[in-house]
């Protein structure tokens, strides 16, 4: 066994000191079958908050309904294991049409108690309650405790952050001297980046029962849609068939580009910065050839392609950046 590779994750420790908790406090109460207390709490220990609340209630609901089944088979005919099999028949269809069928197990362990118990009195039907509001609400409370992802968030935005950066450099790079040896790693890492935070920004709204949207994965869809561009204009850039004075213009800018990639919403000044690139485009002489005339169709394509990059910078609401970093992307 590898013990270098063993560890005791924090759902794991929630999951083990609830269920003894919650079976502790059913033994406490003096409940029949307490034990179920334990396999009540494990099924309702989920990974986020919301998770955790929709579980309780599909298990609860389904709970509901399995006694249902229990009074019309169990007391109207018998507590048979052959009935026990026609109700599970007829209640596992039941609880995928009313999409419960996440509360099958847990409800699957009230009917056992019934079955056990040979009668569906009040008292047991008391018992039963008291037991389900042990198990899931000790669920719930420990569930309540999330560790903070805000590090790890920033940590993902500030490397993806960088990785755009070395990729806007190697273009500046590639347009001012179309040289260069880049092997491209970079735009694999900022997919998997980009893929990451998504999702652990998604997980983060589901750790908060009243929000819809988290700030960090509005920020890693917005740069998941300039990728999309970064993808689409490297050919372009690659396929340049000669190396034109606009080149180098077009260069300065991405390299300027390069230099201030950030999280805030400042688009607007390279946005400006491109409209002084395009004009100068404008007042450069026509190419003379059609080699020429083609590496200028390409760059204006690039610059097109980049413009629409920094346009969805721009409707980013972004976050609050330090006045120091007030003039980058």
């Amino acid at each position: 066994m590898d013990f270098r590779r063993f560890r005791i994750g924090y759902r794991t420790l929630k999951t083990a000191v609830g269920a003894s908790i919650a079976m502790l406090i059913a033994m406490f109460l003096n409940l029949d079958y307490y034990s179920s207390a334990f396999i009540l709490t494990v099924l309702c220990i989920q990974p986020t908050k919301r998770k955790s609340v929709r579980a309780v209630y599909a298990r609860i609901i389904s709970s509901i309904i399995g006694i249902g089944f229990a009074f019309v088979f169990f007391e109207g005919i018998a507590y048979n294991p052959i009935v026990f099999g026609i109700i599970l028949l007829l209640f596992i269809p039941t609880l995928v049409s009313l999409k419960f069928q996440d509360g099958f197990v847990s409800s699957v362990v009230i009917l056992l108690h019934l079955f056990d118990a040979k009668e569906l009195s009040w008292a047991l039907l008391w018992n039963e309650a008291q037991l389900m509001a042990v198990g899931f609400g000790v669920a719930l409370l420990v569930n309540m405790y999330m560790p903070d992802i805000e590090n790890d968030l920033k940590k993902y935005r500030l490397t993806l952050e960088s990785l755009y950066s070395t990729i806007f450099h190697e273009i500046a790079l590639y347009l001012r001297n179309k040289d260069s040896d880049w092997d491209g790693k970079e735009l694999v890492q900022a997919a998997e980046v980009i893929e990451k935070g998504k999702a652990l920004a998604y997980k983060d709204v589901e750790n908060h029962l009243n929000r819809r949207q988290n700030l960090y994965y509005l920020y890693f869809d917005m740069r998941e849609q300039q990728f999309e561009i970064i993808e689409r204009v490297l050919p372009k850039i690659t396929a340049l068939p000669v190396t034109i004075s606009h080149s180098y213009h077009v260069g300065e800018f991405i390299e300027d580009l390069a230099n201030h990639v950030h999280s805030g919403n400042t688009a607007n000044t390279f946005i400006s910065k491109l409209d002084d690139v395009k004009e100068e485009f404008s007042k450069m002489p026509l190419p003379k050839d059609h080699e020429n005339f083609l590496a200028m169709a390409a760059l204006y394509q690039f610059i097109e392609e980049m413009e629409q990059y920094l346009q969805i910078k721009r409707n980013f609401v972004g976050f609050k950046m330090k006045k120091k970093t007030a003039a980058k992307d």
